[in-house]
């Protein structure tokens, strides 16, 4: 009975001292502890989950969950976010996600662009990007280093590099 009390008592405290970093009907998205590789390796992937070293100590993790969402038609006459010309690097792919590697360079935009997959986010490096929508709208978001966003499908925009180097892992979801 005392194992099932501290179990119990671990899991909550572990609950509480490590909120996700997001959670919704498609992903749970956790920091953990990991011994793995450089920035932006994959360390561990099953069936349901994604590990992405940010660190060498540390991985975000990508549970995957039940709800399926498939991906939209692309009627928007722009091409697909990925692939994409530039350092863009496929580095994983299964019947359930697609994992990017890509690098902005500095003051050079993407091709304004279509996602037609939610996408998880994880950023690396530090800076500032530029995102423009067909209409000419911009807004400025500045990155950090481990910073993670879940960005809804059904977006065309163009991005920029404005200052600083960034590169994420980008897993889109199907």
């Amino acid at each position: 009975m005392l194992t099932v009390v501290v179990l119990a008592a671990t899991l909550l405290a572990q609950a509480v001292l490590d909120p996700p970093l997001i959670d919704n009907d498609r992903v749970n998205v956790r920091a953990r502890p990991t011994i793995g590789g450089p920035a932006g390796a994959i360390v561990r992937q099953t069936p349901t989950e994604i590990w992405v070293a940010v660190t060498p100590a540390k991985a975000i993790v990508i549970t995957l969950k039940d709800k399926a969402v498939p991906p939209l038609a692309n009627t928007s006459g722009f091409p697909n976010a990925f692939p994409r010309p530039g350092k863009t690097e496929k580095v994983y792919e299964d019947a359930r996600l697609i994992v990017w590697d890509y690098t902005w360079e500095l003051g050079v935009p993407t091709p304004m662009h279509f996602h037609d997959k939610d996408v998880v986010v994880i950023y690396l490096g530090s800076g500032s990007l530029r995102s423009t929508t067909p209409d000419g709208k911009s807004v400025v978001n500045k990155w950090t280093h481990e910073d993670t966003r879940f960005n809804l499908r059904d977006r065309v925009h163009t991005e920029t590099l404005v200052d600083g180097q960034l590169r994420a892992i980008i897993t889109e979801l199907k």
